[in-house]
């Protein structure tokens, strides 16, 4: 391919098919360059018998960003999913986030009153500055929400003990005394009709578009094919871990179809007990309120990140900050790349806040967003 473009995009997720899809709507060529055999990233998602999979873990799409809303309206219809987890300890099954049903259920209660006199009884077990994340979190809730809906689920996300998980990870959890299941307190909020995959294809409509191919393993020859560069891989790789590799957590999936229209009712059912080893099942039909005949569910484990892992969340303790630091100023160094995305920046985005980061970039490069 010997065609020049004006914007090499390293990475075909949300980030980069915004900035694509803009950078077209400015008059200018791109080209899309993406190490996996698919297009959207980590919102990929795949039609197996009727159902669309969220491959790579549930994407809720939710926002109180108006023009946002308004803007993702132009790729798809969405639906009306609103996300109300469930969390099952042991044999006990509660209501999510923290809210009166949560509570009455947990201590047989039925008033708002009730429930707050309990939990500021149990949060006076911690005096002064909490410690570390278990301090914390009952300093917020009490002990008996702590010891039932937080603690083993925390411990198998971060693979740690919540004594020894520094208090910062938990700033705060929010307690609603409503009987209100609604997770999100966001004004927008749904699925996509169809899938995210088709969100992104629309983007990306018109523009070039390499699959299965590395930028970094033939990056001068990527580089010479652009006058600049909008990269979202993960910026330690980019400067070949010159200064060592920044942490993450990752996610194992095990995904199977399953012989009944119906498995657990809800589409994420959070394990809050150290019995289950998965953190949560994710069964997909009800993203889309499907009536297959089948059902397809996902466990998914959370898992220490290595080489070859897929990075999903920073951990974004004092020493990875430092170390994203300095790669940051590496990164401004580079006037002919810009870095951005959940990996490029090294920052847990929402998918509504990958968005707005995306257009902010737009605006830097060509002064405004397309009508």
């Amino acid at each position: 391919m010997n065609k020049h473009y004006d914007y090499l995009i390293v990475g075909a997720g949300l980030y980069g098919a915004v900035f694509a899809y803009e950078a077209k709507r400015h008059g200018k060529s791109c080209l899309v360059v993406d190490k996996r055999g698919h297009v959207a990233g980590n919102i990929y998602t795949e039609n197996r018998s009727g159902i669309n999979v969220h491959v790579y873990g549930a994407h809720i799409f939710h926002t109180s960003d108006k023009f946002v809303w308004n803007y993702v309206q132009r790729f798809a219809e969405f639906n009306r999913y609103t996300n109300s987890p469930v969390a099952r300890y042991k044999d006990e099954l509660y209501n999510l986030p923290f809210n009166m049903n949560t509570f009455s259920k947990m201590w047989n209660i039925a008033t708002p009153a009730e429930a707050m006199a309990i939990i500021e009884e149990q949060k006076k077990e911690i005096q002064g500055e909490p410690k570390n994340l278990e301090e914390q979190a009952i300093s917020l809730v009490g002990r008996d929400i702590y010891e039932k809906l937080v603690k083993c689920y925390t411990e198998k996300q971060w693979g740690r003990d919540c004594k020894e998980l520094p208090a910062f990870i938990i700033k705060r959890l929010p307690v609603r005394f409503t009987y209100d299941n609604n997770y999100f307190n966001d004004s927008y909020q749904g699925i996509p009709i169809g899938g995210y995959t088709a969100v992104i294809e629309k983007m990306l409509e018109g523009i070039d578009v390499i699959l299965d191919t590395n930028y970094l393993d033939d990056k001068e020859k990527f580089d010479a094919m652009a006058d600049k560069v909008v990269y979202t891989g993960a910026i330690d790789a980019y400067f070949d871990y010159c200064f060592g590799n920044l942490e993450y957590r990752s996610v194992r999936f095990e995904t199977e179809e399953l012989d009944t229209p119906n498995y657990q009712g809800n589409a994420v059912v959070n394990y809050t007990d150290s019995e289950h080893p998965y953190t949560r099942i994710i069964e997909h039909k009800f993203f889309e309120f499907g009536t297959q005949p089948t059902t397809i569910i996902s466990k998914e484990y959370s898992a220490e990140w290595k080489f070859g892992d897929e990075p999903y969340y920073p951990v974004n303790d004092e020493k990875n900050s430092t170390l994203y630091a300095k790669y940051k100023e590496l990164a401004e160094k580079e006037s002919k790349v810009i870095f951005g995305g959940r990996l490029g920046e090294y920052k847990y985005y929402d998918m509504d806040k990958v968005i707005i980061a995306a257009l902010e970039t737009v605006k830097k490069e060509f002064g405004s967003v397309s009508e």
